[in-house]
């Protein structure tokens, strides 16, 4: 089955292009079925990239996917178009007035790991949209900084600045391969990083109900499973497009900014090269693996979404 977007939307054309199956809602208001309904609160800046990387994941589903995109209710966006935001974006307020619920929600990451979570200027917002998946999403994906933001506010979970930017593509280790979540993965693999703070392994695991699912030796906890709060954290990005680092690596460059070549990402680690996509097989796992999960136990009447965190194959 195919992902449901506006047929206006510009990750439309492109994932078409790319051959995955994408739905206009004329098309998909013939299919007699309920669509899983999936939320993308998009944080970063690029709204129009991000909003294709994730929707090229979830819509490799054999399911039908209804995506719809949320933002900060009062946060300006300065990197998108106006009228993209108004035309295909809904502010959380407005989500969470109408009581709608949904089978999921991916809320992603933000370029502001400098800032303590309280200075934030949506904090305040962010804390009421965690609240808020408690009782209308069945289960939350939080990428990146969301992820630290959300281990953060259920469970006390601090992120600490590195010395250095981990930066590039490091190998990762399955922690947990009765997970669910890894069916097809292998014991090992890489994932783009892109970031100046971390979690510490020691300090989740001091933390009830968390458990890793994957790790680096490198670069620390990736994936952690929320079993409380139905919940998964990535703080790596598995949805990078394969040009994703060396976009930020010749933005740094080319404002001279301190930067160091993404490790084990260019072929001889020379940027004059065309880096190659090493996790894309991987990163399509992890997220046809949520979807496949969020569509077994979610119930069919979305009205009991929130309602109970028990598993709904019982």
């Amino acid at each position: 089955m195919p992902i449901k977007l506006p047929s206006t939307l510009p990750a439309f054309s492109i994932l078409k292009r790319e051959g995955v199956q994408v739905m206009g809602q004329r098309a998909a208001d013939k299919q007699d079925i309920r669509p899983l309904r999936i939320g993308l609160l998009n944080l970063m800046p690029k709204k129009i990239q991000t909003e294709t990387q994730f929707a090229r994941l979830i819509g490799a589903s054999p399911l039908q996917v209804e995506l719809s995109l949320i933002r900060m209710t009062d946060h300006e966006t300065r990197n998108t178009a106006a009228e993209h935001m108004e035309a295909f974006y809904r502010p959380f307020a407005e989500v969470a007035d109408t009581g709608e619920k949904f089978d999921g929600i991916i809320i992603t990451g933000a370029p502001i790991e400098h800032l303590p979570f309280e200075a934030v200027t949506y904090w305040d917002e962010l804390k009421q949209v965690f609240a808020w998946t408690q009782t209308n999403v069945h289960s939350t994906f939080g990428v990146c900084w969301g992820g630290m933001a959300m281990i953060n506010h259920f469970h006390g979970v601090e992120k600490h600045m590195l010395d250095a930017k981990a930066f590039g593509c490091f190998r990762h280790r399955v922690m947990d391969p009765a997970s669910p979540y890894l069916r097809g993965f292998s014991d090992e693999f890489v994932i783009p990083v892109s970031r100046w703070t971390e979690m510490k392994q020691p300090e989740i695991d001091a933390a009830p109900g968390l458990t890793t699912l994957i790790a680096s030796p490198q670069v620390g906890p990736c994936l952690v499973e929320d079993k409380g709060h139905r919940a998964l954290y990535i703080f790596n990005h598995f949805e990078y497009d394969s040009d994703t680092l060396k976009q930020e690596y010749d933005r740094d460059a080319a404002a001279g900014a301190a930067i160091s070549v993404p490790v084990n990402y260019y072929p001889d680690d020379d940027p004059a090269r065309t880096p190659m996509n090493r996790w894309r097989s991987h990163a399509h796992l992890l997220y046809g693996n949520w979807i496949s999960e969020v569509y077994q136990t979610t119930p069919f009447d979305m009205d009991e979404i929130g309602q109970r965190s028990t598993d709904w194959r019982l």
